[in-house]
């Protein structure tokens, strides 16, 4: 039964704490342990060599809530391994060695780390078990280029494909056909030793398949070359912004003298399986759960939610109006689902997909001066700074007019992160060592 709206509780913290449920049930430390008592029930622990893997910004999390777990219920069983996250991702580990690494764009440390990943699958045997470990963030962290491909032509076409506006399952569709370990390649190399593979998987992607979270290093991929080269010329992303050693490649994947990312051919009698074990709509559903203890009916518009940020921004603005048109309320518009910011050549910006739909809702409702809202990315930071995202109350907004910012400048100049600092009113939370893709609401009041 729906309580009455509770007056206590300030519309700030009703944001907030709808942010923060969302972020809790994903939290690895909870649902590690969960799973990996499924998978391996008592009697069926690993009973050889255990090695542990893996890639993203919940990763290192990941790997400390498995040793936790082994410590105490598989004593016998011998874990080493190594886990690549993002910078300021780190949680502490005895056996599994971390390894903090660039992302969104790879650098040298990513690349050395994925190595040290290879390098230990390769060392596999019939009867071992590779635990691998994956969120999202990995397809970044995971970058070790195919021979004669470097570093720095990865990170270039990277930040070409980021300043495109690709999304970023048609990224990691062109990074797949250029690793060494994406698209079902970590797999390949344990199947080809007579390894199980256990991949333990949390979606930031829409549709939660295990090919597109962290680009699939343990799953049969869809893509082939010719749709990494179509997605090039969408974006017209030719010599001029692409490495040649990379068109190269593609090219020659085309016609055959590359091999193809792992295919579901490629699993018959293998012993791999993939868990998704948190996915961005269970997140949006402990979200409304919530939110119904505080008097709102929600309303989750579903994970899948993507386009330009600005324009989703003023889409939901319309879908407000309409809710409020009818006399619908009180409500909570919840959502999911990543967003793109397509930068001009020239401007820098400063923030990022979360804070830019934030400040574009805001700017499409000026006549709607009772609405609240906040988006903000659930691994704690949204783009080019060091937020999570923003929010905005009927205070805020009048405390902008106030000051005189102008919410349309702002976004012309893509600083939504400059708008909201200024107001004091951008979510910080730091790493949460979880990532299950991003998370907005809408509260209407009647």
């Amino acid at each position: 039964m729906t309580q009455q709206n509770n007056p206590l509780v300030s519309t700030e913290a009703i944001l907030k704490n709808a942010f923060a449920a969302a972020v809790a049930v994903a939290d690895p430390q909870v649902i590690v342990p969960q799973y990996l008592a499924k998978i391996f029930p008592v009697g069926h622990e690993p009973k050889g060599k255990c090695l542990v893997v893996g890639a993203g910004k919940a990763s290192a999390s990941m790997a400390s809530a498995l040793e936790s777990y082994a410590k105490s219920r598989w004593p016998m069983t011998k874990i080493e391994g190594v886990v690549l996250t993002r910078y300021g991702h780190q949680s502490p580990t005895a056996y599994i060695k971390i390894v903090e690494a660039g992302h969104p764009v790879p650098d040298q440390a990513g690349m050395d780390g994925a190595k040290d990943v290879l390098n230990l699958a390769m060392q596999l045997q019939p009867g071992d078990v590779l635990i691998a470990l994956v969120s999202g963030g990995g397809s970044s962290l995971l970058t070790l280029p195919v021979n004669g491909i470097s570093i720095e032509d990865m990170r270039k076409t990277t930040e070409a494909l980021l300043r495109s506006g690709a999304p970023i399952e048609e990224m990691n569709v062109v990074r797949k056909h250029l690793s060494a370990i994406l698209g079902g390649n970590l797999a390949r190399v344990a199947i080809a030793r007579g390894a199980r593979v256990e991949a333990l998987l949390i979606s930031d992607v829409t549709g939660d398949s295990p090919a597109d979270i962290a680009s699939g290093p343990c799953a049969a991929d869809y893509s082939t070359y010719l749709d990494a080269l179509n997605i090039l010329e969408k974006y017209h992303l030719g010599a001029d912004a692409i490495p040649a050693s990379v068109l190269n490649h593609l090219k020659q994947g085309l016609t055959g003298e590359k091999p193809e990312t792992l295919k579901d051919v490629d699993l018959v009698n293998a012993q791999v399986a993939n868990h998704v074990i948190a996915t961005a709509y269970k997140s949006l559903e402990a979200a409304a759960d919530y939110i119904r203890t505080q008097g709102y009916e929600p309303i989750v518009l579903g994970d899948t939610i993507t386009g330009e940020a600005q324009e989703v921004g003023v889409t939901q603005a319309h879908l407000v109006r309409q809710h409020l048109a009818k006399g619908d309320g009180p409500l909570a518009l919840i959502s999911g689902g990543e967003c793109t910011v397509t930068i001009p050549p020239g401007v820098k910006g400063r923030g990022g997909r979360c804070s830019e739909y934030l400040l574009s809702l805001l700017a499409a409702s000026s006549d709607l001066p009772k609405i609240a809202a906040l988006a903000a990315d659930t691994d704690g930071i949204d783009g080019s700074e060091k937020n999570a995202g923003a929010w905005f109350d009927g205070d805020i907004r009048k405390a902008g007019y106030s000051k005189g910012l102008v919410p349309e400048s702002f976004l012309a100049a893509h600083d939504c992160y400059g708008f909201f600092a200024e107001l004091g009113a951008l979510v910080e939370t730091g790493p949460t060592l979880t990532n299950v893709n991003d998370f907005r609401i809408i509260l209407l009041n009647k």
